[in-house]
């Protein structure tokens, strides 16, 4: 198959497929004729699969994909506006856990949630690395706590600005001011290249973050973990495959508290043209 076939039999040539084409790889010469594919598509296709995701008769076969293969969009399970909109505002960040770990399967669904984040260019460069050992998780937050008294000591107006020396002191009074206690870090990856990797595992952690709040869990962006996560300690322990980079980290487990109202925030500042 070149990128992508035509089933004749099925095709009512609407020109949906090549519409929607992001690349504009899909050509109809004219109304009525079967789509067909533009010189050099096969170096510009991004393998997203509009292409056969928005097909109404399934005619449109993909190289990666095939319709039969893809989930059938159900209408029914979708939320509604109002749903979404008090799921993303009811949600919090989570820093009090219950000692109860995730069962692996169900951190397994998370990331298998987030593997459908849109990405730019489609390529998809997000991995993940899934520490469900709380010594380990402790320790990792040690380091963390060493680079920051480091910098103070090599940076002694940093304080003033950062606070770094209140975290400092409240994780020497046995305070997990990194971690929290969680039972479970998750942490965002990619190998360096070209490409929008730091929005990409964001975009990513978003969706593993509003899902893990529809399931009942908890989750916390660990900022203070990330920012120390490519000193080269911290990133020796992360043991990352060669050429990858930490792009964001997140805490996971179970709330210990239940939260019961939507606390207010400031208006956004919007200018309209």
């Amino acid at each position: 198959m070149s990128v992508f076939a035509i089933d004749s039999d099925k095709c009512d040539s609407c020109g949906v497929c090549s519409a929607e084409c992001p690349a504009g790889i899909i050509l109809i010469k004219e109304p009525g004729a079967l789509p067909y594919k533009a010189k050099g598509g096969e170096l510009m296709c991004i393998n997203c699969g509009h292409c056969v995701a928005v097909c109404p008769t399934g005619a449109l076969h993909h190289e990666r994909m095939e319709p039969e293969e893809c989930v059938p969009i159900s209408r029914k399970l979708l939320p509604s506006g109002a749903h979404v909109e008090h799921l993303m505002k009811s949600r919090r960040s989570i820093r009090v856990y219950k000692e109860k770990p995730v069962p692996r399967e169900t951190l397994a669904k998370l990331i298998d949630i987030a593997r459908y984040a849109p990405s730019g260019g489609n390529i998809q460069p997000v991995h993940w690395l899934v520490i469900e050992d709380r010594e380990e998780i402790k320790r990792l937050g040690g380091l963390a706590v060493d680079w920051m008294r480091s910098m103070l000591q090599a940076m002694p107006g940093l304080d003033d600005q950062s606070h770094l020396g209140l975290i400092v002191s409240a994780c020497d009074r046995g305070i997990d001011m990194i971690m929290h206690e969680a039972p479970h870090l998750i942490v965002a990856h990619a190998q360096i290249q070209f490409g929008l990797l730091q929005a990409d595992c964001d975009i990513a952690l978003t969706y593993l973050e509003l899902a893990a709040y529809s399931m009942g869990l908890g989750a916390c962006w660990n900022g203070l973990f990330y920012m120390t996560s490519n000193h080269p300690t911290v990133k020796e322990a992360l043991q990352l495959p060669e050429g990858h980079q930490c792009f964001g980290a997140m805490l996971i487990g179970y709330p210990k508290y239940k939260y019961r109202r939507i606390p207010l925030r400031k208006e956004p500042k919007v200018v309209w043209r």
